[in-house]
């Protein structure tokens, strides 16, 4: 029998590859399955957005303030939208973050990509959710029959 068969594991695997003894917990199995959840429902929300937005009424040519303001108007498709809005952008940042980790190589700049990137989803997210919410379409000179 030579050494290498009778070397114990840890011996033959490169050092950089072995797993830690203890766990950080479960955070990546649990981003790894929102990925592939929250892919499952964008899908379903975007079509649905589309199919909304394009196969109903006048089409594409139909879309405009008033449109947006009726279809706002109904707390059924704010929750559509805001979820849309949610689920994408956190979609979208678990996979950048994934990304930074893979192709960072010094932890400072994984940190402050990192760090950006939260910062952006964040503004986005409030912003977006602030909109869906105090979107008012009666402005001033606006032509919707409901606001006048």
């Amino acid at each position: 029998m030579s050494a290498d068969i009778a070397a114990p594991r840890s011996q033959r695997i490169d050092p950089k590859y072995n797993r830690a003894r203890k766990s950080r917990g479960s955070f990546e199995m649990v981003a790894w399955l929102f990925m592939r959840l929250s892919g499952v429902a964008l899908v379903v929300l975007i079509f649905g957005h589309l199919f909304a937005n394009l196969m109903v009424g006048d089409g594409i040519s139909g879309i405009d303030f008033g449109f947006v303001a009726g279809k706002w108007a109904d707390p059924v498709w704010q929750f559509w939208d805001l979820a849309m809005l949610w689920l994408a952008m956190l979609h979208g940042t678990n996979g950048v973050r994934t990304i930074i980790n893979d192709y960072a190589e010094k932890p400072a700049t994984r940190v402050w990509l990192k760090g950006i990137l939260y910062v952006a989803t964040i503004v986005i997210v409030v912003l977006g959710t602030l909109v869906i919410f105090t979107f008012d379409p009666c402005i001033a000179g606006n032509s919707i029959p409901a606001c006048q």
